[in-house]
């Protein structure tokens, strides 16, 4: 037998004790989970952290009803079951896995929290022949629901107009230093930094795949180093920029992609083709770069422009002439 398989129960084998069990337990767990959001998001949204601490009280309180039934009917002691120990009963993503991604996914994993166990609740009762058992699965079934709309209330009530708008700033200056900074720079260094050895080559010896195999080890090496040099450089802690991984991943991904772009086109034979569609791939990598500093950089365009641009045509000619030379 396959280990922590076989030890499972399946949820219709469960007395109606043990499910009251589960519920509880259930509850406690959600409970926790939400003022670990709470926790997590207090410092820099502190209306939707009033929010979590609202649902957690929630929790609570149906924690509580759910004891209080199982104490009337099955007395004091109640079983110990969890989650993990039901075959196919939903599973909870753990905190780690979320916390760095970001308010809205946040907001979203505790809307299908809820769903998820509504939902389970709803397609046990219906598949369950025992009268009392069908009414119990099914007043769970409602009480998850009840938080939904629980949840909601909350939401009116400490995320007003004002308090979203602050939030969605906050969410968007941390998307830009965690994501976009990152990946901007990553993407100008690839695209500017590769153009004068890609091109010296290109010119130097005319043979297209050992341009390419070049433009290829410039990319990986510049993506690789690029990567670990942002995440090494900062934690994060103390400017706020987020998680070093992610930015390191922004970072080395679009150094890569920024090389990439214009070594690509060296895999077709003939060089002056490659070499044309190298050039207008340079340019048009160099006015994404643009609208990228105008869109989220509040860079004025063609101020960007022009130094994006003209930077790029002076390094793209630097390796023309090295390499015809």
């Amino acid at each position: 037998m396959i280990p922590g398989i076989s030890s499972r129960r399946r949820f219709r084998d469960l007395t109606e004790q043990e499910v009251l069990a589960l519920a509880i337990s259930s509850e406690e767990d959600d409970a926790r989970i939400y003022r670990s959001y709470a926790e997590m998001l207090r410092a820099e949204f502190p209306s939707s952290a009033a929010v979590f601490d609202g649902m957690a009280a929630e929790e609570d309180e149906h924690r509580r009803l759910l004891i209080d039934l199982h104490t009337k009917r099955f007395g004091d002691v109640i079983p110990l079951i969890r989650r993990e120990h039901v075959s196919g009963f939903y599973a909870r993503r753990p905190i780690w896995l979320i916390e760095n991604l970001g308010i809205d996914r946040i907001r979203n994993e505790a809307a299908q929290m809820e769903r998820d166990a509504e939902r389970f609740y709803r397609s046990a009762a219906a598949a369950t022949t025992d009268a009392q058992t069908r009414k119990l699965l099914g007043d769970l079934a409602a009480a998850e629901a009840g938080h939904t709309q629980a949840a909601n209330a909350l939401q009116d009530k400490h995320l007003d107009d004002s308090a979203r708008g602050t939030e969605a700033e906050v969410a968007h200056r941390q998307f830009v230093l965690t994501w976009v900074q990152p990946g901007l720079a990553g993407l100008m260094d690839g695209s500017v930094s590769t153009l004068a050895p890609i091109f010296a080559v290109a010119f130097a010896t005319q043979n297209t795949w050992t341009t390419f195999l070049v433009g290829l080890a410039a990319s990986v090496g510049a993506g690789i180093s690029m990567g670990f040099t942002e995440a090494a450089s900062d934690d994060g802690q103390i400017s706020g920029r987020g998680s070093p991984v992610k930015r390191g991943i922004a970072s080395g991904v679009m150094t890569t992609v920024g090389g990439l772009g214009h070594a690509m086109p060296y895999l077709i034979t003939d060089f002056w083709t490659a070499t044309v569609i190298a050039i207008i791939v340079v340019f048009v990598e160099l006015w994404a770069i643009a609208w990228i500093q105008s869109r989220y950089m509040q860079t004025p365009f063609f101020r960007a422009a022009l130094q994006v641009v003209v930077g790029g045509a002076l390094v793209l000619a630097a390796g023309v002439l090295i390499g015809s030379g």
